[in-house]
């Protein structure tokens, strides 16, 4: 049985929803100019996001979707450069303000409860070309843009998310390239924007702690993406221990500074330090940097633990290319799919409900058994069009059903399910291609038709039982 006040939503992010990528005195964002560079050619088919679903002018299409699926909760970012065009509270943007403004009244006329991520992958371009996340002043700066937020909006928003996967902006942004703001500095990047961020959430959460929370009444997290990790080989010790390091470079990365220690995982910060050791970088130097006790404390700056869960991993230790100067080589895991699970869309994307299940009881093990919220959580559609999703309507299902059983048989402390995501829009380096929406959006149209899949309507279904129930 699912809580009477449980949050059933749906999410999306501001640059992947909203174009209007220069109206109304909007600065670019490094995905602007990550989609722009080069042609096009960093996104399948030179695609970019300067129109997308159109929720800049069409907003009240989408609140039109999120009151067809009975949502109680619906997840948005904030465009940082729309309210603050070169990154900084010297220059507010009045225009965006008015916009975010209606998006959060709307959604509370309707008796929708918004919650808010403030940093979703879309850095300010200004701020990028002062150094961006590699830069330690970008926590300070970042903790200004929250405190603008918290004075603007949080008289209404409740449910605060800081930063969105972290891994993701340290990882696949600033060590492999193929995300903005495509930097290729493998080894030492990744590590420092990765903390950067932390540090970022940190200032901002204590900022909110100190000078809002009495008032104001809400919760702030950071969303920590992760898969659910298991050894290829149960009874081979080498698989246990590189499953050990796979969840502490993925999820540990984040969780274990904000949630157990105040530092990263002691099997991380080894394993970095041994590899640097053995191929000869930097003397003493550490490319895994430490906290400072001079700035606010990473340890307990959270209210609800954040997860955005798609997919599950069997793991064993990697082998070759241990000479190299990565974070894959640091973890030294790799990570491979049972033959069994089913590939949705994208190849990366195994569909395993049950996966969710397990993650959940490790977080609640792992981490104090904090409140969670899953964040996101979603199924993809490539090639031809299937407005009968099925297969997309069975894992919906299968994976409520998965949450249900770690509440009532596990103990999980869950508040709420975001399903990623509310409609098709621009994913990331895959442009249009990819389609995880409960509604389709036709890109084609100059209306950006929204339709709702089979799945969509199932979701609805969902929701509307389990809320009859809970209020019967």
């Amino acid at each position: 049985m699912f809580p009477c006040d449980f949050a059933w939503g749906a999410a999306t992010a501001a640059y992947q929803i909203e174009g209007g990528w220069d109206s109304d005195n909007k600065g670019p964002s490094i995905w602007d100019t990550f989609c722009h560079q080069d042609k096009g050619s960093r996104v399948s088919g030179g695609q970019n996001a300067d129109v997308t679903c159109s929720s800049y002018v069409m907003w009240e299409k989408d609140l039109q979707c999120i009151q067809q699926l009975g949502l109680t909760h619906y997840r948005m970012s904030l465009s940082w450069a729309r309210l603050l065009p070169d990154g900084t509270t010297k220059n507010v943007n009045q225009k965006g303000v008015q916009y975010y403004n209606k998006v959060i009244n709307d959604l509370l006329l309707r008796k929708v409860s918004p919650m808010v991520t403030l940093y979703h992958f879309d850095l300010p371009q200004a701020l990028q070309e002062q150094g961006g996340w590699k830069s330690s002043n970008m926590a300070t700066l970042f903790d200004s843009y929250a405190r603008f937020c918290f004075q603007t909006f949080g008289d209404r928003v409740k449910l605060w998310i800081t930063i969105n996967e972290p891994y993701v902006c340290a990882k696949l942004g600033h060590e492999d390239g193929v995300h903005a703001p495509g930097v290729k500095e493998p080894g030492t990047a990744a590590y420092l924007v990765g903390h950067n961020m932390l540090r970022g959430h940190a200032m901002a959460w204590h900022s909110y702690d100190t000078l809002y929370r009495s008032k104001q009444k809400g919760a702030v997290s950071i969303a920590i993406n992760s898969d659910w990790a298991e050894p290829l080989d149960p009874s081979d010790a080498e698989d246990v221990t590189a499953t050990k390091r796979y969840l502490a470079f993925t999820l540990g990365w984040f969780a274990w500074p904000v949630f157990v220690t105040g530092d990263y995982p002691e099997i991380m910060r080894a394993a970095v330090d041994a590899q640097s050791k053995k191929l000869g970088y930097g003397g003493d130097r550490c490319r895994l940097p430490t906290f400072s006790q001079d700035e606010p404390a990473i340890l307990g700056s959270a209210d609800f633990f954040a997860l955005n869960y798609y997919t599950s991993r069997k793991v064993k230790p990697r082998r070759g290319s241990g000479q190299m100067l990565c974070v894959k080589s640091d973890q030294d895991a790799e990570d491979v799919m049972d033959p069994s699970w089913p590939v949705c869309g994208v190849s990366w994307l195994a569909v395993v409900p049950h996966g969710l299940r397990k993650l959940l009881c490790y977080v609640k093990e792992t981490f104090n058994n904090p409140e969670v919220y899953i964040t996101e959580n979603g199924f993809a559609q490539t090639g031809p069009l299937q407005m009968e999703d099925s297969e997309r309507c069975r894992f919906y299902q299968d994976t409520i059903n998965e949450v249900a059983n770690a509440i009532g048989k596990d103990g999980v402390n869950v508040r709420g399910y975001f399903a990623w995501s509310l409609m098709d829009n621009f994913e990331w380096a895959d442009g249009f291609s990819t389609r995880f929406g409960l509604f389709h959006v036709d890109f084609s149209d100059p209306e950006r038709t929204r339709s709702i899949y089979r799945s969509g309507r199932e979701y609805a279904q969902i929701i509307s039982k389990y809320r009859s129930q809970t209020s019967s």
